[in-house]
């Protein structure tokens, strides 16, 4: 049951050929045997589920009205606020922090009938593609519990990969939805912004920083999706595009379809062999499905400057007053960030909206000769957990923890839609996902065509070891690298400011 898709289950579920404190029931097992080695859920808030789960049975059995995900089991992004339940962001500042409000998008899945199950790890404050943090540690990738699970919904695509949740949520600034997806083997997708609206957020007119859904299917994803989009009147952001516009079938004939290649974006990013030759094949897939398919990519100069200034401006918003009283309990790089955005100055700030406008122009005209974008969803292949990221990527040195997500981050400030979807293993086994990107706010077209690749290709069926989600692994338990694990969701609230608006 517990890889049954999310489609499938709900659909069991309003069938009542389960019930959902069956199913919320196998999630907290397979929870029990997987978690201590992967260490993808924290703050576990098991018995108010299975209240929950009973109440959902009441309700359907009553002939209520349910939502789309009604019964599903949920465990949220520990960067998302979720009422009465710890979130910590993954640093010790907000350790004991229980907030007295939801996250617009935990209102939205509880609203559609999800059931909170507990919270997912990330990086401390959200920041980089790694998770782990001195609150709980790291998360373990679950194809290698040696290497890194990504971030920093790092603790969502472990789970999503473990069978531990069918779906959820998570945000991405600079890759923090697609880079993990690809690590575990599952899907993410970096909406267009303001498809998911967000709420609190202290810069709530800002587009690099968006929420959205992961799944083990595209199709999955799109029902998230269907539930996580559409107007909100608390984010100015918001597209007015309703949510049920992406609850429709994904099968389309994607022949004819115009698709550029770039394995390294012009020779703009080092990636590493392994990952091009597992990708190669990614563009005979499309060429097979009837694309018309050539090597090509649109002129990014400049958005390096756009991403690096745009975000250390955001840390410095959404941390820089608490790094007075809390450096020491804050990592390096966390640091380092924030005192990016304390050295600019009102023309870099200016040049960053220049060079992005230039961008989006440059892209939006490649996209009037090009229906879809596929390039690597990151330059490296999940690795060494002990390390804080890369040292290199094909030779090339990474200075800071950013560097090697260029690939990524470069894509983000596009604002186009990026999906990321399994697209084969290295041959070591570990995952390698492939990143399709469409025109501005072409979120449909991208699920769709990522659907095409993942019909034909199957890569996302294949799971983590049955020693890793049994709980029979090797490494005897170790998952802390900084921190201890809890599966205890603390009640009581605390009384810390939230960074609202907090990066990932």
């Amino acid at each position: 049951m517990c890889f049954w898709t999310a489609t499938e289950l709900a659909a069991a579920i309003r069938r009542r050929e389960v019930s959902a404190r069956e199913v919320v029931t196998a999630h907290l097992e397979r929870i029990e045997r997987a978690n201590p080695e992967v260490n993808a859920v924290v703050s576990l808030v098991a018995d108010q589920a299975l209240e929950r789960a009973a109440e959902a049975d009441e309700r359907l059995a009553s002939g209520a009205e349910t939502g789309p995900l009604h019964g599903l089991p949920v465990a949220h992004k520990d960067l998302h606020d979720t009422a009465g339940i710890r979130t910590t962001y993954g640093s010790p500042v907000f350790a004991d922090r229980v907030p007295d409000r939801d996250h617009l998008v935990v209102e939205r899945l509880r609203g559609a009938g999800a059931i909170t199950i507990g919270k997912t790890n990330v990086p401390e404050l959200g920041m980089g593609s790694h998770t782990v943090n001195p609150v709980f540690g790291a998360t373990r990738n679950p194809y290698d519990l040696s290497r890194s699970a990504g971030g920093s919904s790092g603790g969502a695509g472990a789970a999503l990969a473990c069978g531990m949740q069918p779906l959820a949520d998570g945000s991405d600034t600079g890759g923090s939805l697609r880079n993990p997806a690809s690590f575990n083997n599952v899907v993410g997708l970096r909406p267009s912004p303001g498809r998911v609206p967000s709420w609190p957020d202290k810069a709530p007119w800002g587009q690099l920083s968006v929420k959205g859904p992961m799944a083990r299917t595209v199709a999955d994803v799109a029902l998230a999706l269907s539930v996580l989009a559409g107007p909100d009147p608390r984010d100015p952001r918001a597209l007015e595009t309703p949510g049920s516009a992406f609850a429709g079938g994904l099968e389309s004939d994607v022949r004819g379809l115009r698709v550029a290649w770039s394995p390294d974006l012009g020779g703009a990013v080092p990636v590493d062999a392994e990952v091009r030759d597992v990708l190669r094949p990614a563009v005979e897939v499309f060429a097979g499905l009837g694309c018309e398919v050539e090597e090509a990519c649109p002129d990014l100069s400049g958005a390096d400057d756009v991403f690096l200034i745009q975000r250390a401006w955001q840390m410095e918003l959404a941390y820089g007053p608490l790094l007075e009283e809390h450096r020491h309990r804050m990592s390096r790089d966390v640091v380092w960030n924030i005192e990016q955005g304390w050295g600019l100055s009102g023309p870099d700030l200016g040049l960053a909206q220049l060079e992005q406008a230039a961008l989006f122009h440059r892209v939006r005209e490649f996209f009037e000769t090009y229906d879809l974008l596929l390039l690597p969803v990151s330059q490296v292949a999940p690795f060494d957990i002990r390390l804080p990221y890369p040292a290199s990527v094909d030779g090339t040195p990474m200075e800071t923890y950013l560097d090697w997500m260029r690939s990524a981050y470069l894509i983000s400030v596009t604002g186009c839609p990026a999906l990321s979807v399994p697209a084969g293993f290295t041959a070591q086994g570990l995952p390698v996902g492939l990143q399709v990107v469409g025109p501005h706010r072409a979120d449909w077209d991208v699920l769709r065509a990522g659907y095409a690749f993942e019909q034909a290709t199957r890569f996302g069926e294949r799971r983590p070891s049955a020693a890793v989600l049994e709980g029979r692994a090797s490494l005897g338990g170790r998952a802390s690298l900084g921190g201890r694990a809890s599966l205890e969701g603390r009640t009581s609230p605390e009384g810390r400011t939230s960074p609202e608006g907090n990066l990932s």
